[in-house]
């Protein structure tokens, strides 16, 4: 199956800022079936979940270094026969230098196929006890270090070993303390368990059976590869079942104001947080950019019950409501940096610097301002990111008490995610305006 191969190196020299989201579209255009399709974006997935790893690894094992076209092709079969246990070794080694003769020639063929096989002569089962040559999450190590010394330079460590970009391992460090920061990257290392929420008790064997166990605030979680067999459940026919990460759950709790009240959620797409809203009792605006991702809310609220309780709009921070119309209580799940969950968006991590933190604070600002004037005199604000990054948290909220007197803050969190907390990260403030 070289192809798919063939469609991961493509996907990957394309530079696209986010390769996971052209999978679907390459896998349309190709005509792949449902199995061949989920082993595309696991490879893709990985690649990107493992960059600065497989990097390193490259780094060591050639002579140079290789333009990038090439590096893409030793990346993807490093990815296999590294991370993706499910890929036999000689499949991903045959199939990966195959892809490379097909499109970069014979030469290249032979280039990948002797540094994938000296890669695996310096592989050995178990671990070394030196962090240079250990590779994180798996019982594995190189006979010789292949990373940068954590006791001279962590951070650059952090990146190598824990695909942590060295400037966010920094701020982790500072702000929670080195291991802290390094537990959270071993957590993103892995895509994150399937959060599930609404289990009866007639649920709970089918969930077992699953590989589910319970997690916190009544949920369960369910091993992530297990998606298609969940909705085969009938919990999840009947609309009992739902995904939802914990503290998501946890930060739209905040803007719940009952039953016969009105609420906004202001970027609501694809729509869990407002469906929960709508299911404690109150009658939802789900307002969002996307046309497109508000389109997949009507399915789900029918599903659940719950047709008619959302009224999904497609505008931008609110403009398409009424002039003046106000609400009992407004939620923004803002647009954010995505840090408290990276195993679910692994490609975000690559993407975070100082530019793109001063472009998601003018969004971010613009969307809190919205936000304060639809909320009704004694109303709740709720602020939500997915990020653990303070610019984006307690800071924006500290940012926006600074010119509106007549909110207070009522309750705060920021969730650490971890295999001792939730899958999810983040930070959610409730915010009550003076009547």
């Amino acid at each position: 199956m070289s192809t798919l191969r063939h469609l991961a190196w493509e996907i990957l020299r394309s530079g696209s800022d986010q390769p996971l989201r052209e999978v679907d579209a390459a896998a349309a255009a190709w005509e792949l079936d449902p199995r061949d399709r989920g082993l595309l974006r696991r490879i893709i997935g990985t690649e990107v979940r493992r960059r600065a790893t497989l990097r390193a690894i490259v780094q060591r094992f050639t002579h140079g270094t290789p333009k990038a076209p090439l590096a893409a092709h030793l990346r993807i079969g490093l990815a296999q026969l590294l991370f993706m246990d499910k890929v036999p070794p000689h499949a991903a080694l045959s199939e990966t230098v195959s892809a490379t003769r097909d499109t970069l020639g014979l030469s290249k063929g032979r280039i990948v196929n002797g540094v994938l096989r000296e890669v695996q002569r310096h592989l050995e089962p178990g671990r070394s006890g030196d962090p240079r040559c250990d590779v994180p999450g798996r019982d594995l190590h190189f006979r010789e270090p292949v990373f940068r010394d954590p006791e001279a330079h962590p951070a650059l460590w952090a990146e190598d070993a824990l695909n942590v970009p060295s400037h966010l391992f920094k701020r982790w460090s500072r702000r929670h303390g080195v291991e802290a920061a390094q537990e959270l990257g071993r957590w993103f290392l892995e895509e994150p368990p399937l959060a599930i929420h609404g289990a009866h008790e007639e649920d709970a064997a089918a969930l077992e059976e699953l590989g589910g166990t319970q997690g916190s605030g009544g949920c369960w979680r369910l091993p992530s590869d297990r998606t298609r067999e969940l909705l085969e459940l009938e919990g999840f026919a009947a609309g009992r079942l739902h995904v939802q990460g914990e503290t998501a759950v946890r930060a739209a709790a905040l803007a719940t104001t009952g039953a016969g009240t009105r609420a906004l959620d202001l970027c609501a797409a694809p729509g869990s947080k407002a469906l929960q809203l709508a299911a404690a009792g109150a009658s939802v605006v789900a307002a969002d950019r996307s046309a497109h991702r508000l389109a997949r809310m009507p399915a789900e609220l029918e599903r659940r019950g719950l047709t008619g309780r959302v009224h999904p709009v497609a505008c931008v921070d609110g403009a398409g409501l009424a002039p003046g119309e106000t609400f009992d209580a407004v939620l923004v799940d803002a647009p954010c940096s995505n840090t408290g969950v990276l195993g679910a968006r692994p490609g975000a991590r690559w993407r975070l610097g100082p530019a793109s933190l001063r472009e998601l604070g003018e969004i971010q600002a613009g969307l809190f301002e919205a936000a304060a004037a639809r909320v009704q005199a004694g109303g709740a604000l709720v602020w939500s990111v997915c990020s653990l990054e303070p610019e984006e948290g307690e800071q924006r909220v500290r940012t926006f008490l600074e010119t509106h007197s007549d909110f207070e803050v009522v309750e705060s969190f920021t969730a650490l995610p971890g295999p001792e907390g939730p899958a999810d990260g983040g930070h959610a403030t409730l915010l009550r305006r003076s009547d």
